[in-house]
């Protein structure tokens, strides 16, 4: 353990605002995860700072300020061109919908203020010269690989039942176990997940599942029952159990999804299959994301049946989804090749209709036809040829090919 943080760079940064704070009488911290990714010698992302100075008098510090959570003491700052969020040292009343504070009351005691926060690893301060504050032995479960609530875990966790998601989140992003005590709560209280929105819990659910310890995660999970209240999981227990021991690092959320659906449909008789838009709009995903995964899972399929990739195949899928393809098909069987994927997109004469050497208008003209259900079939059978090197992209020869061929 150690009594003082480097500062990094992203620190170094941000010590003028902490500075303007002090200089003006009031007391100023960097807080929360930055202390820890910090001490873990992570990349730190973003700074969260606490301060003794209610918004009121921070907006009266600093010139340009937003308003981003007033209500809840939130004040974002605009210092050289960045923005940072500080937050007036607080406690909460109780928790009646286990998400929001039902009142929220101001205090100047920085101990009271980290006394609410979800776990010690998240519970130490720093100040402007690097002294940091520890009040809850954060630094220790650091160095163990433990997740501990701060206090009483029912408490915190019917504070905000999404405490739960965030636990098992951090037990998959950095390698930790979670505490005993803090699990048994998590097994307790796993039902007031149901009263958190759908969009907070996939947040946390899609950072899990696309961590280097997923499997950890997912078992703490599955052990905490927390998985009965997620979308659509009560029921697939064992796709999760799959997923889990499954090490490979999923590289993004389509990849994450697609991984999870494949083993809901090998899990299921053959004549069923997930029906992935209702399942992933239950999880509130994206239109993009749908289109994506349901794109990959059909891929996937496809290629186990032919065990060889199709240049119009990589085509239609476009670079990236053909590589999610063949680097899944790797994780689940070994027989993906996802460098050779991209490597068939890249040598594709054209990567989408548009760069057709002979366009819908110039046939309709040399034709001297009027559009309709026959134009979309030529340049569709035009893409073909040119996709499996049966034509070259050479307006010439595709003219010749379309009035002595398709026409």
């Amino acid at each position: 353990m150690t009594d003082k943080l480097t500062f990094t760079p992203m620190f170094k940064q941000a010590l003028p605002v902490l500075r303007q704070l002090t200089d003006h009488g009031y007391e100023a911290y960097f807080v929360g995860g930055s202390v820890r990714d910090a001490l873990l010698g992570l990349e730190v992302n973003d700074i969260d700072i606490a301060t003794s100075a209610l918004p009121e008098e921070i907006k009266e510090i600093f010139p340009r300020t937003v308003d981003v959570g007033i209500d809840h003491g939130t004040v974002m700052v605009m210092v050289e061109g960045e923005a940072y969020e500080i937050t007036t040292f607080r406690t909460e009343s109780t928790y009646q919908d286990f998400r929001r504070p039902d009142s929220v009351e101001f205090v100047r005691s920085l101990r009271e203020d980290l006394q609410r926060r979800d776990f010690t690893i998240n519970a130490m301060a720093v100040d402007e010269t690097g002294m940091i504050y520890d009040y809850y032995d954060g630094q220790a479960d650091l160095e163990e690989g433990i997740i501990r609530a701060v206090g009483k875990a029912d408490e915190r966790f019917n504070e905000d039942a999404l405490r739960m998601m965030r636990a098992v989140r951090f037990s998959a992003q950095l390698g930790f176990n979670i505490e005993a005590s803090t699990e048994l709560a998590i097994k307790e209280n796993a039902s007031l997940l149901q009263h958190i929105a759908v969009e907070r819990i996939h947040i946390e659910f899609v950072k899990l599942i696309c961590s280097q310890s997923r499997s950890k995660g997912l078992k703490s999970m599955l052990k905490t029952k927390l998985f009965e209240y997620c979308p659509e999981l009560a029921s697939n227990k064992l796709a999760l159990m799959y997923l889990s021991n499954n090490k490979g690092y999923l590289e993004n959320e389509r990849q994450a999804w697609s991984l999870l659906v494949y083993y809901m449909n090998f899990l299921m008789p053959t004549h069923y299959c997930v029906d992935i838009r209702q399942f992933l709009r239950q999880w509130k995903s994206s239109n993009q994301v749908i289109a994506a995964v349901e794109a990959i899972v059909s891929g996937v399929q496809k290629r186990q049946a032919t065990e060889k990739m199709d240049p119009f195949d990589i085509y239609q899928l476009g670079a990236e989804l053909a590589r999610d393809v063949e680097y899944l098909l790797t994780l689940i069987d070994g027989s993906g090749h996802p460098d050779e994927a991209t490597a068939i997109h890249q040598s594709l004469q054209i990567k989408s209709q548009q760069e057709l050497a002979l366009s819908g208008s110039d046939i309709m003209m040399l034709t001297d036809r009027k559009p309709g259900p026959w134009l979309g079939q030529v340049l569709s059978q035009l893409v073909e040829e040119v996709i499996y090197d049966r034509l070259d992209n050479d307006p010439t020869l595709l003219r010749t090919y379309v009035t002595e061929q398709l026409l």
